[in-house]
């Protein structure tokens, strides 16, 4: 062989076995079995030896072609979905911006355009105008427009939303395309958060102060400071040469004890029945009917404990997609009051191996920029005070390194006037190969269960709320049920009463099963607290009321490990009933405890006033009510 050529060619190894070398050091030391092959494919091997490799497909629609290539035209605006085979309609409209339109989503014009291998055109001169121009978009040189996009089997896939400049021909110019929202609510401060389409340096105008960006960008965190407490404030985001105005209400000094309303559900991932009912992955239809009851109620917070989107995707375009159309649908009503999400199962963004989700899968990593963790907390702004990882735990492979996926903005608590709620992820790190007992030695956590450091950082949590003298009452929320009553008694903190189930971490099973696990958390609540109240849960789509005393039945016949011995009553509340397909009731130990079970959509209040508080639920879609009680 002439040697140049064997130079070269060692010279090519070499590179490779360098560039194989450092992808292998991506693979976190917590999952075993991966590594890369003499391709530098990504695979997982069995213990028999056969090699998974990992699933690289990619979804038909992302977040990316819904937002991207809007373009100004003569007499409208091109949309170029960047989708040879996305082929529908476009419905569009414009947007009030006048005070009367409190909550303003699109009013659409009575007919659609066609989309065509990703190109529709959608004409605003000679449509827009005369008796269908509530905007006056002539007189004011420019108009919000709204558009939705319906692909050629009648699919609901993204409602969006522009600016534009002119009036004709047409400019697409900076606009608020995901908010604002009020976050983080206190008796003196709030963040207000948004998304443009275009960097820009923003501002909001609130209380008689400016509070701005620092530089330039297009996702916008505005801290807004030394506000009156239990004060309407109005506050106007400012960005280029527009403007929104709304308002929120800020809480009250802690420990003020005024009477106020927050509400609970979750689970409003797409459902059957068309329409809004699916926009690609969220039930629209039932969450705006959920969040327009929040205002009409007044509530000071919307507690949502996951499962917001259909998730279970590969493709990190197609989770922010459905995020979005979550974020779009709760946007009116969002600019005046809080939102809070937790994480659920169905937030989760894989690595996938083999044939299926059941075959091989984990959350996808890198975990700083990758998991489903990640990706949430890029989403939403929650408070940072929860712990860091699973890092430094007995089961960390590795001290020196960053080995887990964080809890930053998804495990965490707050507090309003005198009652706390506590967030927790029993999702975290999850792994839908673990839960369904195939391949456990990739490693990963079950679904439902709560893991070292989480369960430690709550006890610190709970010890810390027990001295605060502000705070009467509170909850804990996660997104599984600890007490399952239908369509999910296979798994959640139960799995029919299997203690066997439990994480595995680098190829070995941790020491404590889901039931042991479970009944730390059920002590730490009752017995190392005096304030926890009730824990509120969704997952199984369906609401349930069962008080937990020492007469309830919690665990299987022939249980042989260590039992609870000590109990102070505490309710677990479910409503995973916000959209998701329904559930029934099933037969369990606890069954005959059950208070309260409805399969209706149900939207739970809980009107605070001083030590006590009266519960109401009500089903957002009939207006019926579905159940009453008082709390303590």
């Amino acid at each position: 062989m002439n040697f140049r050529i064997y130079f070269i060619i060692a010279l090519l190894q070499s590179i490779f076995l360098l560039s194989a070398q450092g992808l292998a050091s991506e693979i976190p030391e917590v999952h075993s079995g991966i590594k890369f092959n003499e391709n530098g494919k990504m695979v997982f091997t069995q213990k028999d030896g056969k090699n998974k490799p990992l699933i690289e497909w990619r979804y038909k629609y992302n977040i990316h072609q819904m937002r991207n290539n809007p373009i100004g035209t003569g007499n409208g605006v091109r949309f170029d979905f960047e989708n040879p085979e996305l082929n529908g309609k476009l419905y569009y409209g414009m947007i009030h911006e006048t005070e009367e339109m409190r909550y303003p989503y699109t009013i659409y014009y009575k007919r659609y355009v066609p989309i065509e291998k990703g190109i529709a055109n959608a004409k605003i001169k000679g449509v827009l105008e005369g008796k269908y121009d509530f905007f006056g978009w002539r007189e004011k040189g420019y108009l919000r427009l709204g558009y939705r996009v319906i692909d050629e089997t009648g699919n609901f896939i993204y409602d969006g939303k522009i600016i534009l400049d002119g009036a004709g021909p047409f400019i697409v110019d900076t606009c608020i395309i995901e908010g604002p929202f009020v976050n983080m609510v206190t008796h003196n401060s709030a963040v207000i958060s948004f998304e443009t389409n275009y960097p820009v340096k923003a501002s909001v105008y609130a209380d008689g102060k400016r509070f701005e960006d620092l530089n330039p960008t297009a996702h916008h965190e505005i801290q807004l400071k030394s506000l009156g407490p239990n004060s309407r404030i109005k506050y106007e985001v400012v960005y280029d040469d527009y403007k929104e105005t709304y308002d929120f209400d800020t809480a009250p000094m802690p420990g003020s004890r005024k009477p106020f309303t927050f509400s609970f559900a979750s689970d409003g991932r797409g459902n059957a029945g068309g329409g809004e009912r699916d926009i690609h992955g969220v039930n629209s239809y039932i969450l705006k009917r959920i969040v327009a009851l929040n205002e009409s109620r007044n509530v000071s917070f919307y507690q949502f404990s996951g499962d917001l989107i259909d998730g279970y995707t590969v493709d990190t375009g197609e989770i922010l997609l459905e995020y979005a159309n979550w974020k779009r649908t709760i946007e009116p009503y969002a600019h005046y009051y809080p939102v809070i999400a937790g994480m659920g199962n169905h937030e989760c963004l894989l690595h996938v191996f083999g044939k299926g989700r059941e075959d091989g899968a984990i959350d996808k990593f890198p975990f700083p920029d990758s998991s489903s963790e990640a990706i949430f907390a890029r989403m939403f702004v929650n408070p940072r005070n929860g712990p860091v990882s699973e890092d430094g735990s007995r089961y960390d492979p590795d001290d020196g390194s960053i080995d887990f996926p964080s809890y930053s903005e998804n495990v965490f608590y707050y507090t309003y006037d005198n009652v706390a709620i506590i967030v927790l992820n029993s999702n975290y790190w999850f792994s839908p190969s673990i839960t369904s007992g195939k391949n456990p030695e990739i490693s990963g956590n079950i679904h439902g269960y709560l893991m070292d450091n989480q369960l430690d950082w709550l006890e610190h949590t709970l010890e810390k709320l027990e001295r605060d003298d502000n705070i009467d009452h509170v909850f804990t929320t996660q997104h599984t049920p600890i007490f399952p009553n239908g369509g999910h008694v296979y798994d959640d903190m139960w799995y029919h009463g299997n203690n066997e189930m439990r994480p595995w971490v680098a190829g070995k099973p941790v020491k404590k099963g889901i039931i042991e696990r479970r009944d730390e958390y059920l002590d730490l609540l009752m017995n190392k607290s005096s304030k926890v109240i009730a824990v509120l849960t969704g997952d199984e789509h369906n609401y349930s009321r069962l008080p937990i005393t020492a007469e309830t039945p919690i665990y299987p016949d022939n249980y042989g490990g260590k039992k609870l011995k000590k109990f102070r009553k505490i309710y677990h509340i479910n409503n995973g009933a916000a959209g998701a397909p329904y559930y029934a009731q099933e037969d369990v130990p606890w069954s005959s405890h059950v208070e309260a079970f409805s399969s209706q959509n149900a939207l739970i209040f809980f009107h605070v006033d001083g030590m006590d508080i009266e519960v109401e639920v009500i089903n957002p879609d009939t207006m019926g009510e579905i159940d009453r009680f008082t709390l303590r």
